[in-house]
């Protein structure tokens, strides 16, 4: 894999990216970066690209107000400086509500979505009592440690999950409350009938923050969406059982004839 920095809206943006052909874009989640996908980068006929959005990993942070609408002009820019139009863009997590948020703005840009244990099309509703919490886990590595741990509960490779804690602790200071908030007013329920191509959700049944009923409100509020649940699985399937992604993804895009399996 080879690894680049872009500049985009004055923001200097991170991402790897392997092999060639149709354009795959990986967007990971809150507290994420592009790690997430370290293992699901192999994907023949395919030219994959996974990013750190700015406040993540390598990328800069942003100054000003954060939303998950903002996050998404900052991908659209990313993809238009990279040239990857009508590419299959996969969210994970708070990376799914951008995802959707791109495709309603950007269409040109989304050929087809995958959201892997995806905040709903009306969001993630973070209490602010949980805020001393998320404060907790920005200050303090073991509580971090752990709260990560419960969302990947399969999860075995003690060197990979050191490394998604070390690039979790890069996190810009204003978004571990601002990406809480984010997600706590997003809603774009109203405008999901707009997006017109093939959507894949995919959420496991361990999965302790995105529940069944979300994730079939999100496949329901796309006309060519359909849910795939993956039993024994967390909140990230791409770290967890990454060959068992890559299987559900390469048999998506053959069905939709979007790259031979």
């Amino acid at each position: 894999m080879a690894s680049d920095f872009a500049t985009v809206i004055g923001v200097s943006m991170f991402s790897v990216m392997a092999g060639s052909g149709v354009p795959v874009v990986y967007i990971h989640g809150n507290t994420g970066s592009s790690l997430w996908f370290k293992l699901v980068m192999d994907l023949p006929g395919c030219r994959v690209v996974a990013l750190d959005m700015p406040n993540f990993g390598q990328s800069s942070p942003l100054d000003g107000d954060i939303s998950i609408q903002r996050y998404a002009a900052y991908v659209a820019g990313f993809m238009d400086v990279r040239g990857l139009r009508e590419a299959v863009v996969v969210g994970h997590s708070l990376g799914g509500c951008v995802v959707q948020s791109l495709a309603l703005e950007r269409p040109d840009l989304v050929k087809a979505m995958v959201l892997v244990d995806s905040g709903a099309p009306d969001g993630l509703l973070t209490p602010k009592d949980r805020h001393p919490v998320i404060e907790l886990m920005r200050t303090n590595r073991t509580v971090l440690e752990q709260a990560l741990k419960a969302t990947v509960p399969t999860l075995k490779d003690d060197a990979l999950f050191k490394m998604i804690v070390d690039d979790a602790q890069k996190m810009a200071a204003p978004a571990w409350i601002g990406n809480a908030e984010a997600l706590s007013h997003f809603d774009i329920t109203s405008r999901c009938a707009e997006y017109k191509g093939p959507v894949l959700v995919i959420r496991g049944t361990l999965d302790p923050i995105i529940t069944n009923e979300m994730a079939e409100a999100t496949a329901k509020a796309y006309k060519h969406a359909r849910l795939v649940t993956l039993e024994g699985v967390g909140h990230s399937v791409t770290v967890e059982n990454p060959s068992l992604f890559l299987q559900i993804f390469q048999n998506f895009l053959a069905e939709q004839g979007i790259c031979k399996k």
